[in-house]
């Protein structure tokens, strides 16, 4: 036999007599890539607060989990903000990883957008008020061959952007960042494969190809995507010295994390990693323990802005700058939460960008965009974005596309290789 859960009472007495009154998930794909954001209800009319816990590879499963943690919500006054994430951690017991961050991180989000909503203020002046305008940004640059990255490169530049990753093609169908290229190897098991050497090889020609192109009036970012072991990944940073990287981004998978010191050590170029450090305490050992110079954590995996908070505090302290994950698989609110950060933080280096499309800005009306390759914060209570349900509903989010790219992703010899 079951029974219902019941609601879990107020530990103490609040200061307004305001009370969530329920918790749940909105999956919408606009872009094609799995959004989950979670809405907290409360019992006064017109105030409700937005969360972002998109977790796109696994979204059915955080949406799972919500359902868990409704009943610690439901009846709780939502200014215990603090009070109701250490409830939500606590209960399950084991605790940690992207399902039940991300839950936890669109309950935490929510509660801030409420609270900025009750105050009538933007959540970054709840964080103590602006350190700089606005939130200096990078966007992506892509091509099948360096003459295409380089031309996709320029008219980021022509748009304001004073920041750009560069990624291209090479030999097979396993690389990050570009579209593949029907190369193969006739020799292999795997014609399609990916090589590593040819990898060391052709990321310094892009590098040199792009600088010689560009000039230095911008500053060019590269993501490794957690594929080199320790020594390749120094002699990687090693060949692109000339070429000045703002940043070498995850050089190293997480199960290699803790030789992140002795890269750094050797390596002439800064190093960014976090994304996929699924707790605060991941994320705060990588600062701490001096792996890199960028902390790149993506706010839903360690456990909202809250989390992220205390990070770039610790940041600050051990000289590290802060570059938070956002590509397209972060929803507007989680955008909103980074640029909060950004604006309050010290510790601020800079800030990933996505261009969303029209059907995202039908979804998300208020969401922020990159004006000359700034973002800047709304002024609006809470994190000034509302959400079209019926506009979400239109677009159906399905399986993640990226089970399939993964699988594809080997060496000649047939071997997976971490995508």
């Amino acid at each position: 036999m079951t029974t219902e859960p019941t609601t879990f009472d107020q530990p103490w007495m609040p200061r307004e007599n305001v009370r969530i009154t329920d918790v749940r998930a909105i999956v919408t794909a606009p872009e094609g890539i799995p959004l989950v954001v979670v809405r907290i209800d409360t019992d006064q009319d017109g105030l409700w607060g937005y969360g972002c816990a998109t977790f796109t590879q696994r979204w059915q499963a955080v949406v799972a989990f919500l359902d868990h943690l409704r009943p610690l919500l439901v009846g709780r006054y939502p200014g215990d903000i603090e009070d109701l994430l250490r409830l939500v951690r606590f209960t399950g017991y084991w605790r940690e990883g992207p399902v039940g961050n991300n839950a936890l991180s669109g309950i935490d989000m929510a509660l801030w957008d409420i609270a900025g909503k009750r105050a009538g203020m933007p959540v970054y002046e709840l964080f103590g008020g602006r350190v700089r305008a606005a939130a200096d940004t990078y966007l992506h640059a892509e091509g099948a061959d360096l003459d295409e990255t380089t031309a996709h490169a320029r008219e980021l530049m022509a748009a304001g952007q004073r920041h750009v990753r560069i990624q291209t093609g090479q030999q097979g169908v396993g690389h990050y960042g570009a579209p593949p290229v029907a190369g193969s190897f006739a020799w292999a098991k795997n014609p399609a494969g990916w090589r590593v050497e040819d990898y060391l090889v052709r990321t310094p020609e892009l590098f040199a190809h792009v600088r010689e192109a560009l000039g230095d009036g911008v500053e060019l970012l590269h993501d490794v995507h957690s594929r080199l072991t320790p020594a390749t990944a120094i002699a990687l940073a090693r060949s692109l010295e000339p070429y000045r990287p703002f940043f070498l981004e995850d050089v190293l998978a997480p199960e290699h994390w803790h030789r992140l010191a002795e890269v750094r050590a050797a390596s002439p170029v800064p190093i960014a990693v976090g994304e996929l450090a699924t707790s605060f305490t991941d994320a705060a050992r990588l600062i701490r323990e001096h792996h890199v110079d960028y902390i790149r954590s993506h706010l839903s995996d360690v456990g909202g802005v809250s989390a992220a908070r205390r990070l770039a505090v610790l940041a600050d302290i051990e000289g590290v700058r802060t570059a938070w994950h956002s590509p397209g698989d972060a929803s507007p609110f989680a955008v909103a939460a980074a640029v909060a950060l950004d604006v309050t933080s010290p510790a601020f280096g800079i800030q990933e960008g996505h261009v969303y499309n029209d059907e995202t800005h039908e979804v998300f009306p208020g969401m922020i965009d990159i004006v000359d390759g700034w973002l800047t914060p709304n002024d609006a209570p809470g994190w000034g974005i509302e959400m079209d349900e019926a506009a979400a509903a239109r677009f159906p989010a399905g399986l993640s596309g990226h089970d399939a790219w993964a699988a594809g992703v080997r060496a000649p010899d047939g071997a997976l290789i971490a995508p």
